[in-house]
């Protein structure tokens, strides 16, 4: 009799096999997580002789500078760490219409004019759509090649007898192995699919870009090893509904996690935004309570954005606090600051704060400009369209120093502020800067007077 095929179960969070099925997985402690799926068979080596491993000394390694494409985008070069590096494998993934594939078609476009060979394999789309796409972008180079295919073999077999510098796989949920049973998209054939795709890149050098799709948590669909095993991880985030969106690493064996990249999207495709800090602020009201630009850090980046607050009466029992593009809970903890520390009585009071824009930032240095946003709106009183404050407030009321704010004072200098509120731990190190009043304050209370 035949044997019957083992099955066993993962755990679609990350990737962890089990024998029977588990309410909790064990390792990432995450709930009903485990999926059944059959075992692939043990693969042996062809020859029936293992191959022996010598270890070697750190000291005798030679280390030379990753060898990197530059896209000339800046964005993207940015986030990357200084270009494409050869061999590396890169995860982008994004909400569906985000513009992940209309971002990885512009690179190819232009690598294709520097001289590289490239494929575009697509599996959700067929070449009569990427024609219609990249007719609205420009002309393209004849070293871009496509192909419609979703069996890993076969496109395994034309990446080696390719052999392109570039390899785009559209999307990895899509691709699948005739050795698995089980559907496109399962724990096992991602992760039989990404190991592929990485003894590729490593072994021939292709740089290869896998497209993700992301749940509604936002985090990249499939077991968590996905991230693991790749090089790079890429996060093209915004509504879609909206014109910019921002790239944002994280994680880069080859660079820094803290850069981003903003875009805005066009009709020809993405644009970079050179100056997101004037992107932002565009269209910010004049002379409005409850308006204040605060400066956050993005990795070298600083970025002015505006952050409105809108205090009002409730009408019930229960007041409604509402807080968009920062923490929740951070805004319930700046509101009980202010009740304790100025005795503001907001307890009865609803809140809504907003960073304008749609972009989230989560830096404890625009702190100070909530805490300002809000006492503006409940005193009804503007603060001045030409200041700027950052720093980070604590339970006792204090305003405690940030990181960089010499390069925020120049940023906000840069775009035509003329006074700026600042930790006042962090004002000799700003030092003196023409044209631009450095504040320097304590506590929140001495901000307050200072507007």
């Amino acid at each position: 009799m035949a044997k019957a095929k083992k099955t066993v179960f993962f755990c679609q969070n990350c990737g962890h096999e089990e024998a029977k099925w588990l309410g909790q997985c064990p390792v990432c402690k995450e709930w009903n997580t485990f999926v059944e799926e059959k075992k692939l068979p043990e693969k042996g080596s062809e020859s029936g002789i293992r191959r022996k491993a010598e270890p070697i000394s750190l000291s005798r390694i030679e280390t030379k500078g990753e060898e990197r494409i530059r896209t000339e985008m800046e964005e993207l070069d940015r986030v990357l760490g200084g270009g494409i590096v050869k061999g590396s494998l890169v995860l982008v993934g994004g909400d569906p219409g985000i513009g992940k594939s209309t971002l990885l078609l512009q690179v190819c476009r232009i690598l294709g004019e520097k001289g590289e060979e490239i494929i575009y394999i697509s599996g959700e789309e067929s070449a009569r759509q990427i024609k219609l796409r990249a007719d609205r972008m420009g002309k393209f180079d004849d070293r871009l090649s496509l192909l419609c295919e979703t069996n890993l073999e076969t496109i395994e077999e034309v990446i080696r007898t390719k052999k392109p510098h570039i390899a785009v796989i559209d999307s990895i949920q899509t691709m699948y192995s005739e050795e698995i049973g089980s559907a496109p998209g399962s724990v096992s054939q991602v992760r039989e699919a990404t190991n592929t795709l990485m003894h590729l890149a490593k072994g021939m050098g292709i740089t290869i870009f896998i497209v993700g799709h992301v749940t509604k948590e936002g985090t990249v669909a499939g077991p968590r090893v996905l991230e693991h095993m790749v090089d790079t991880v890429l996060y093209f985030e915004g509504d879609r509904h909206a014109s910019y969106r921002i790239l944002r690493s994280v994680k880069n064996r080859f660079g820094s996690t803290n850069e981003i990249g903003v875009f805005e999207m066009r009709e020809n495709g993405l644009q970079e935004v050179k100056n997101p800090s004037e992107f932002m602020l565009n269209g910010r009201p004049e002379h409005a309570s409850g308006s204040v630009v605060a400066c956050s850090m993005e990795g070298t980046r600083p970025i002015l954005l505006e952050i409105q607050a809108l205090v009002c009466r409730t009408n019930f029992g229960m007041p409604r606090r509402t807080a968009a593009g920062t923490d929740y809970n951070r805004v319930n903890l700046l509101m009980a600051v202010l009740e304790k520390r100025l005795g503001m009585a907001l307890a009865d009071c609803d809140a809504y704060v907003n960073i304008a824009g749609g972009i989230r930032m989560n830096e404890p240095a625009i702190d100070l400009g909530i805490v300002l946003a809000l006492v503006s709106s409940y005193q009804n009183k503007p603060v001045d369209p030409y200041t700027i404050v950052f720093g980070e407030v604590g339970l006792s009321g204090e305003v405690r120093a940030v990181s960089m704010p010499k390069q925020r004072v120049m940023e906000a200098k840069k775009l035509g502020f003329h006074t700026c509120i600042l930790p006042g731990v962090s004002v000799e190190s700003v030092g003196e800067v023409s044209k631009m009043k450095i504040i320097g304050v304590k506590n929140v209370s001495e901000a307050i007077q200072h507007l």
